[in-house]
This record gives structure tokens, sequence and C-alpha cells, in this order.
């Protein structure tokens, strides 16, 4: 038997993203590329890495704001929640800290990376929880006098967004649920919301699930693994649409943009969200696009390509938008 101090003798495991040891150690095998915040020698973007936002934990933000014209310019804001499984990443990895320069230059809109405490060490909803009160850090600003400069003199409330991508785009449903809730006490609106080959699921196969079985399978068992409480694949908190999706109508926010890429296993549960919200009652604006011929998050590893700038065309159009969008295609 190995050495309870030594790293050797496995608790748990879910490949490929992590292995537990039964002396406490949690091993990440993905997303160790780390980049310092600063400024972008190739967006003039400068981000700035804010800690301690809710004491005595490890949840931080990471702030992006693009080159200015003016010294009293306002700009959207954009809360952003990374993807990774609710297991994987911060916003300090390489390839999120990469788009998000880019995603602020391009879209001039200042954005917000939120990093929140991850399973298996914190099983959700420790993550929902961590990414309600980092936005409800953010919203603080909105008077002009939270703790944090930039935001107090560049954010515009009045354009506020929540993006995320995968299980970011699962926290992003999530939130914009609880914040549709009266007692939710917001005192802003959020405008909009952006879904980006969001991580919903499902007891039952649909569409592109039926094609690729290995994922679905894969997505399917990953869920009572991250969230223990609560394992079944129709629980609202990963299925949106079950029992009709009745939640869906009090989803707090005015306009919905949800991307998806066509070979994506999780494609079908972003279009049945699409179809669902729209039919709800939700008094909103919904669009979806897919990307043909692309895989999951895609957009991150090839910021170049055709595709991803397609994508990031449709994003700048959301965010910057003054009246209600039509449907985006």
């Amino acid at each position: 038997m190995a050495d309870a101090t030594n790293n050797t003798e496995l608790e748990s495991e879910f490949l490929p993203y992590v292995k537990v040891y039964k002396n406490g150690h949690v091993e990440r095998l993905m997303g160790a590329e780390s980049s310092p915040a600063g400024t972008d020698p190739q967006t003039g973007v400068v981000s700035k890495d804010v800690k301690d936002i809710i004491p005595e934990t490890e949840v931080y933000v990471r702030i992006y704001l693009p080159k200015l014209s003016s010294t009293n310019q306002k700009l959207p804001i954009v809360v952003y929640f990374h993807g990774g499984a609710f297991i994987l990443f911060t916003p300090s990895t390489a390839h999120y800290h990469n788009y998000l320069n880019v995603l602020a230059a391009e879209t001039q809109v200042i954005a917000v990376s939120v990093h929140y405490r991850r399973a298996p060490e914190h099983p959700l909803p420790i993550a929902y929880e961590d990414s309600w009160a980092a936005f409800q850090w953010v919203v603080s600003h909105s008077n002009g006098d939270g703790p944090e400069v930039t935001l107090n003199q560049h954010a515009d409330f009045q354009h506020l967004f929540l993006y995320g991508d995968s299980a970011g785009a699962n926290i992003v449903h999530n939130l914009a649920i609880a914040a549709g809730k009266v007692e939710a006490g917001l005192n802003v609106g959020i405008l909009g919301i952006v879904l980006v080959d969001p991580y919903f699921g499902g007891t039952d196969v649909i569409g592109s699930e039926g094609d690729d079985p290995d994922g679905k399978a894969f997505a399917k068992r990953l869920w009572p693994w991250v969230c223990p409480s609560c394992p079944s694949c129709d629980d609202p908190w990963i299925n949106p649409v079950a029992e009709g999706g009745a939640s869906l109508a009090r989803l707090g926010c005015s306009r919905v943009q949800i991307f998806v890429a066509e070979k994506d296993v999780l494609k079908s549960r972003g279009k049945l969200y699409f179809e669902v919200l729209g039919k709800s009652g939700w008094m909103g604006i919904v669009g979806i696009h897919e990307a043909e011929g692309q895989s999951h998050v895609f957009h991150l590893f090839d910021l170049d390509g055709e595709k991803a700038k397609e994508r990031m065309r449709k994003m700048a159009a959301f965010f910057n938008r003054d009246a209600l969008p039509p449907m985006l295609g």
C-alpha cells in the first residue's frame, strides 16, 4: 500500500481531466499553461487581477479594458464565465486569457473574467454560488462607487451581459434564472446573455447525441461526478428544459444569443434550449447560430480562423446593439 504522504494512491479520477489522491491532492491534467495579467502587445488591451472579492475563498476576477477613445468613455460590460467541465481552467489559463484580450478589443467591451471554485474539491453548487457572488461584486459598481476604479469609470451598466462557454454557459443560464427571481434584489438589469456550446444534458437521447454515443455517455457521466448532491441529468441545473422548461419564462434578461457547433455532441441541447425558450412565454428575443464543420469551443484555439471570426462579429453585434436585436442567423 502506498504511503499516505505520497500522491501515488488514487481515490478517484475523471479522465482525461483530473486525478484525486487519497491524501487529498488533486492533479489537474489539462490547462496548466498560465498567462499573467498586463498589457497585451497584439491588441493593446490592459488586464488586471482583482483578488479577495469573496473573503476566505480563491475566487477572483481578471478585468480586461480595451483602448479608449477618451478618458471618460463608457463601454458595455461583459461578465465572462470560462468552461472546463466545472473542473479545469482559470481566467489566467493561456487560451482563455488570449481569447479575452481579443474579445475586449474586437467587441469594444470591458470583460470581467470570473474564477469560481471547481470540482472535485468544491462540487456544485459551489461554482454557482461563487459566480453569483462575483456577479454581485461587479454589480456593486453600478452607481460608480464600487471598490474597482476601472468599473466605476468605464462600465456602462445599461449594457450589462453575461457570457459563458460550455460549463460556463451552464453557469450563465443558472445565474439568469436566479436573476429573474424577485428575491434576487438586483439593482440593475441584465440586458443579455451569451451561451456558447452550452453544457446541458438529459437522460434521454436527442439529435446529435445519437450519432456520438461515447460523447453522450461522457457528458452524462460528468454531471453526477461534479454535482453529487443532485446527480440526475434531468435536474434543472443541467437540463433546463426538463418538465417543459417552465422556469425559462422567468429568465432574467431581455436577449439571449446561443452559439452551437456542427460537430459538437452538445449541439442538439443548445438547439432544444432555443426552441423551448422561444415557446416558454419569456418576453425577450433569442437567436441561434451554428458553426458548420466545427467542434466544441473551437474558437478558443483558432482565433484567426474564419469561423471564429464569424462568431466574434456576431458577438460584437450582440453587445453593441441598442435596440432589441432580430434573431441572429
